[in-house]
């Protein structure tokens, strides 16, 4: 890549991790204050409604947001198109909420899930309002303003969370905290923008739009639905308890991933989406990502799951230890994420949105065939997660072979590459377990330990196998100072 554009990408990458980390940082701390505060029952009940929240998201997104990023050139027409969209269809989602309340209470059992829902169809509708002004300021790659709108919200839903759970509203504190986060981000994406839509509204840009946005929603309605499939089955099978263990190791879980995950995601698809004529650049700038991501994030994974058993009970009490063996495997569910993510960024680059979808359907029907199973075998939690674990690996092999035939990078370079910091970060989480088991004491001692161990180790064996990913990292390094 040019010099000026690895700038731009750099400076949109450093802003855009200072965001999610900044976000993750302030959710995590405000997440650890309400397990204190309330029960395992009340992340429960929120479970079993979110999964509403985000198929709403995604139908009324309708893939309009990453259509508006890969045009080259766009008119106010085009985004007041989209927003009009966006507003109509989420009216209708949020009225479709409210008068099914009842009917999906009944299905829980859980009668005081109808007021919850209600409350919850408002976040609905003010998504709505966000979607246009985050993509004006991602095509620009201008994430130092997104992160100062995402900070704010976080800050200001977290501590009226937090205050509400002191005066004893329970559940409430986290209805609280989901609306306001997205009534005060979309208040906000739209003043920084100085934008407001007006009621114009162009039928042949509607279908331009929608042409590339359409196969992405329905991928991305797939993927979300199979995702918060977990939540329905374990809150319609098992208590709300069981899956407020599971509800929180997620969210947990997600604190880490997503900031590495979504920051590459966000970053590299407009960037990727300017040299998208350029094959050979194309390639070089997927692959140079594509490792550098697996050599910092797989460790991160197999780490946290190595210090989870003194990192839940740690952070959110004892009455949480259940979540342990959850957190540990979500993990490991979790450690291809950016790997799908970036493949599926060149096939939206590339204007393959028909691929994309092709490979979200194959991905979960492998899934939800391995779901159905643990569910016939009665497997449990546990069970669930394992088959998510196994339908993850086994989805890479769609998504690497359909990229590669667009850039020349195909499953068996992608495998290869991706083979060494795999086995690394495996074999150095089994050596930190190994080690947590001589090692007695209090639990920050024992975590602190056990991270440091863990980050020598990862070292040394890169060093041993003479890892070419940990000397451009080292480089990188040097050169910033």
């Amino acid at each position: 890549m040019s010099s000026g554009l690895t700038n731009k990408t750099l400076k949109g990458l450093s802003w855009s991790f200072i965001d999610l980390i900044a976000k993750q940082g302030i959710q995590f701390l405000t997440l650890v204050l309400l397990a204190r505060l309330l029960v395992p029952e009340h992340f429960g009940l929120i479970g079993m409604v979110m999964v509403f929240v985000a198929l709403s998201h995604t139908l009324i997104d309708s893939g309009f947001g990453q259509a508006l990023i890969r045009e080259e050139t766009l008119e106010r027409i085009d985004y007041n198109t989209a927003f009009m969209y966006n507003f109509v269809f989420s009216a209708l989602l949020a009225a479709a909420i409210f008068f099914s309340a009842p009917l999906i209470s009944r299905f829980y059992g859980e009668e005081q899930l109808v007021p919850i829902l209600q409350v919850i169809s408002l976040a609905v509708m003010f998504q709505a309002f966000a979607i246009v002004p985050r993509t004006m300021l991602t095509r620009s790659v201008d994430f130092k303003t997104q992160s100062k709108v995402s900070i704010t919200a976080s800050v200001t839903s977290g501590a009226l969370a937090v205050g509400a759970a002191l005066l004893g509203f329970g559940v409430w504190s986290l209805v609280a905290r989901i609306v306001f986060d997205k009534l005060i981000t979309s208040a906000m994406l739209m003043w920084v923008n100085r934008w407001l839509p007006n009621l114009a509204f162009s039928g042949p840009r509607f279908r331009k739009l929608f042409r590339f946005g359409s196969r992405l929603m329905v991928s991305n309605l797939i993927n979300t639905a199979y995702e918060n499939s977990y939540y329905v089955l374990i809150g319609r099978m098992y208590t709300p308890q069981m899956l407020g263990y599971y509800a929180n190791a997620v969210e947990f879980r997600d604190g880490f991933q997503a900031s590495i995950t979504m920051s590459i995601q966000r970053v590299t698809y407009p960037v990727l989406s300017s040299i998208q004529s350029d094959r050979e650049r194309l390639s070089y700038g997927f692959r140079k990502v594509m490792n550098l991501t697996a050599f910092l994030f797989f460790p991160m994974m197999t780490g946290l799951a190595a210090i989870a058993p003194e990192f839940i009970p740690l952070l959110l009490g004892p009455q949480w230890i259940p979540a342990v063996l959850y957190f540990q495997l979500l993990c490991i569910a979790a450690m291809l994420y950016p790997v799908h993510a970036i493949n599926l960024n060149i096939l939206k680059v590339k204007n393959r949105s028909d691929l994309f979808l092709k490979i979200e359907l194959l991905k979960t029907i492998v899934s939800v065939l391995l779901l159905i199973g643990a569910v016939l075998l009665d497997a449990g939690v546990t069970g669930f997660i394992v088959a998510a674990i196994i339908g993850m690996h086994a989805g890479l092999f769609f998504n690497t072979y359909y990229s590669g035939i667009e850039i020349d990078y195909g499953t068996a370079a992608q495998i290869r590459d991706l083979s060494t910091p795999y086995v690394l970060s495996f074999l150095m989480g089994a050596l930190v377990i190994a080690l947590g088991a001589w090692l007695s004491g209090p639990l920050l001692l024992v975590m602190i330990s056990k991270i440091a161990a863990g980050a020598l180790l990862y070292f040394l064996l890169n060093l041993a196998v003479r890892s070419k990913n940990q000397a451009e990292v080292l480089r990188m390094i040097r050169s910033m100072f």
